[in-house]
């Protein structure tokens, strides 16, 4: 991402669509990509030239975690469900995994299984959203679907209300339509993001029949989805910093924080995500014209 950001990135496991709705497969891809990460000589064995395996082999990390090879060999293949925390704890360990690659461990090992949960978007984000004029925002739910915004982030951010409106969901927006490269100067960032950010969101919810769906769809139409989806990058994103283009005050460089609403009971929680420019640059001059410009033109400012 671009400049200061505060994002967990992992790369990962290479897995195609087919772990959609079966996370035992997702287990073990992200097991796999991590055991080729891990370099023989970081852990005291013997590496060279001549290892026909990329990083640990499957014996190797089996005796690094204190499992049986045959445990881990149908941990990998999906064969074997929930592991306990101390065998997570061990592979963990073994496989130096970070604080996100932990979480990320521990979710694909979960038993979710349950029909997916809904977002809502209570009338009180709605005044908050409102209420922050100068300040573009707007609200993802795990799918990706913007499903709030003030009239200053919908207009930063593609044209979310109004007649003819963008793609409402971030990731199709920014695959099946040219113009995201337009309003994305550093798309291919913004793009890898929203994968990881899919890819977080299949493990949290693999019974998600719509996001399977979108994955599948974005998958047939879009050779950059493939691409990215395959590297297995997971992105869990705080706060940084991004490059917008908009075509009445040009480049912006602008701040964000996401904020995290938590979910009622049999909900999924949702992000708020905010922009703003540090006071008296010329990004904010020209976030400030902005604002002038919508604020002088009313609009809708939610899905109808």
């Amino acid at each position: 991402m671009n400049g200061v950001d505060r994002t967990e990135r992992v790369n990962g496991d290479g897995g195609g669509i087919d772990v959609i709705g079966d996370p035992r497969r997702a287990l073990g891809g992200f097991l796999k990509a991590r055991r080729a990460r891990v370099a023989p000589e970081d852990v005291g064995l013997a590496g060279g030239r001549r290892r026909r395996v990329r990083g640990l082999r499957r014996e190797e990390l089996a005796q690094l975690a204190g499992i049986s090879v045959d445990y881990y060999v149908r941990l990998e293949q999906g064969r074997a469900t929930q592991p306990s925390p101390e065998v997570l704890d061990s592979l963990a360990r073994a496989l130096r995994l970070d604080a996100a690659e932990r979480r990320h461990l521990a979710t694909l090992a979960a038993d979710r299984r349950g029909p997916a949960p809904t977002a809502r978007v209570s009338p009180l984000l709605r005044r908050i959203l409102d209420a922050m004029e100068g300040l573009p925002a707007f609200v993802t739910n795990p799918r990706l679907d913007v499903v709030a915004w003030n009239a200053l982030g919908a207009e930063l951010v593609g044209g979310l209300a109004g007649p003819g409106h963008r793609d409402r969901n971030n990731a199709r927006y920014l695959f099946l339509d040219p113009v995201s490269r337009d309003v994305f100067p550093d798309w291919e960032e913004r793009a890898a993001e929203a994968v990881g950010q899919l890819r977080v969101s299949t493990g949290r919810y693999p019974e998600d029949g719509y996001l399977a769906a979108l994955i599948a769809e974005l998958s047939a139409y879009s050779a950059d989805f493939r691409r990215l989806w395959a590297t297995g990058e997971v992105v869990m994103c705080g706060a940084g910093r991004k490059r917008l283009r908009h075509p009445v005050v040009g480049t912006l460089t602008l701040d964000y924080e996401t904020l995290h609403v938590p979910a009622a009971p049999g909900e999924t929680g949702l992000v708020v995500h905010v922009f703003g420019a540090e006071e008296g640059g010329p990004d904010a001059a020209a976030l400030a014209r902005l604002a002038a410009a919508v604020h002088e033109v009313p609009g809708p400012r939610r899905p109808g």
